[in-house]
């Protein structure tokens, strides 16, 4: 979890995206697989969120469109902040089995950032598909990374 919210201070010290990182794990392992930073506004792609950056990252260093295996343990995303709308999506076609978020969707909605269309019924679908979903770890960490990009006039690419 640590990683994730480097990442996420790491971008917005350097100003290159938005206040979210992400890192997908082995879960059996341990080894890291990708890593990803938010790059909407650096590479003017609505889609390039730190989960979406991970998940391509992740897959492509397993040679693979997915990131399912046939070991219990699986592949684990942690990252900054609770997945919007989309990132949720790509966490149910990723083949990842759990997910572990430090800031929650409301922290980054205080900032004005829209998370779509998230329900509690969201998550209930993913847990139905054996997807462990973890909030909590670092939240004020990620909360510190997400004032700093407003201090430092960060734009809100989705408001």
């Amino acid at each position: 979890m640590q990683l994730a919210v480097d990442l996420s201070r790491l971008n917005v010290e350097r100003g290159s995206g938005g206040p979210f990182g992400a890192a997908i794990f082995d879960g059996a392992s341990g080894a890291l697989l990708g890593i990803g930073m938010n790059s909407v506004v650096r590479l003017n792609n609505s889609t390039l969120h730190a989960e979406m950056m991970a998940f391509m990252r992740a897959q492509a260093s397993v040679g693979s469109f997915s990131l399912a295996t046939s070991a219990g343990a699986g592949r684990e995303l942690f990252t900054s902040c609770e997945p919007c709308a989309m990132c949720l999506g790509g966490v149910l076609w990723s083949g990842v089995t759990r997910v572990v978020f430090a800031a929650r969707r409301d922290d980054a909605q205080r900032l004005a950032f829209d998370e779509g269309p998230v329900f509690p019924e969201s998550f209930a679908y993913l847990r139905r598909r054996g997807i462990r979903i973890e909030g909590g770890p670092l939240r004020d960490e990620a909360r510190q990374v997400m004032e700093a990009y407003r201090a430092r006039g960060g734009v809100i690419y989705n408001a």
